[in-house]
């Protein structure tokens, strides 16, 4: 199964828009991310959120298939997931992620 890697670093963090590692492991929802294979993601797929400047690293489920938010050339992705736990960052700082922070691995 697919895994999403979703960056969520603390140098880009605004508080009142709720963007923060804390925020989207708390609530469950990444906000607006792009990735070009992001729609073919069924839900149960693996989500890896991680912040690479504080080396933070959590994981959960995917909840539904990705809908895109905005629809232009870059569709635009809130990613819902449930269950997340802390994993050990080690495990996923080598995953290279694209220009927006995002990586889908077996795509």
């Amino acid at each position: 199964m697919s895994i999403l890697v979703i960056h969520a670093p603390k140098s880009k963090c605004k508080p009142e828009l709720k963007n923060c590692f804390e925020d989207y492991f708390r609530t469950g929802v990444g906000l607006g991310y792009i990735a070009k294979c992001a729609s073919k993601l069924p839900s149960g797929s693996t989500v890896v959120l991680i912040d690479r400047d504080q080396r933070l690293c959590a994981k959960g489920i995917l909840v539904e298939p990705l809908i895109p938010t905005v629809k232009t050339p870059q569709r635009h992705y809130n990613v819902d997931f449930d269950g997340q736990v802390m994993v050990d960052y080690a495990d996923y700082e080598k995953v290279k992620l694209n220009h927006y922070g995002v990586a889908v691995l077996d795509c």
